[in-house]
């Protein structure tokens, strides 16, 4: 009886962590959201596939740089709505003479169907297995002109205020089974979850919300 109660109330403690990262990735998006003119721009809101968020992800260097960060994606559903999040992690390295450190906001939008494709593949490595390009920031920002056809992610970072277009390539981008699991009460496949063949849970709800709330609204402009 003991060992089940410390392992449902481990259980609890995991769930509680997912949701506080759904809350805290749903403040993250309005935040960037309430500045228009330094936010993402209506035509990135509106050509969104998916939309990954990752709260503080860390960065750190000494010699040897090293990334990594946990957050939480949703794509667009062929019913027209956004799908229930799964859990992700984005890690990666890099090296050379580097000192430092920083905790920086993160938002990986999915642009296309090749890049929905590649979300639902469970683990990719961006800039390899998908293209990816820092996106361009402002209301009437004009990226490079070659950014609809061929970036599959544009990601962007915000860092101290600061909100801008950033690199990861040589990243990977993977599912966090065991935060999905705790989300979720078992174990689901990624693509399940994105296809929209999964409920919302409560705590996810929100954060579904959000999203919805700025990239919907951009598609009916």
């Amino acid at each position: 009886m003991t060992a089940c109660s410390l392992s449902a109330r481990a259980a609890d403690d995991d769930k509680a962590k997912v949701a506080e990262r759904l809350n805290a990735a749903s403040q993250v998006i309005e935040e960037i959201m309430a500045t228009p003119d330094k936010s993402i721009p209506t035509g990135v809101l509106a050509g969104a596939s998916c939309v990954v968020v990752i709260p503080s992800y860390k960065k750190g260097a000494f010699v040897v740089g090293a990334q990594y960060g946990q957050g939480v994606a949703t794509c667009h559903t062929p019913g027209g709505k956004w799908s229930a999040p799964v859990c992700v992690q984005l890690a990666g390295g890099s090296f050379g003479f580097q000192i430092g450190g920083q905790a920086t906001d993160l938002v990986l939008i999915a642009m296309n169907q090749r890049g929905l494709q590649d979300m639902l593949k469970n683990k990719v490595k961006l800039g390899a297995d998908a293209a990816a390009s820092a996106g361009p920031v402002g209301r009437n920002a004009q990226a490079g002109t070659d950014w609809k056809l061929n970036a599959e992610f544009l990601s962007y970072s915000r860092s101290k205020g600061l909100f801008a277009g950033i690199d990861l390539d040589g990243t990977v981008l993977s599912q966090n089974q065991a935060d999905t699991r705790a989300l979720y009460g078992t174990d689901l496949p990624f693509d399940t979850i994105l296809g929209g063949k999964q409920p919302t849970p409560a705590e996810a709800r929100p954060f579904v919300r959000t999203v919805a709330k700025y990239f919907v609204a951009a598609k009916n402009q």
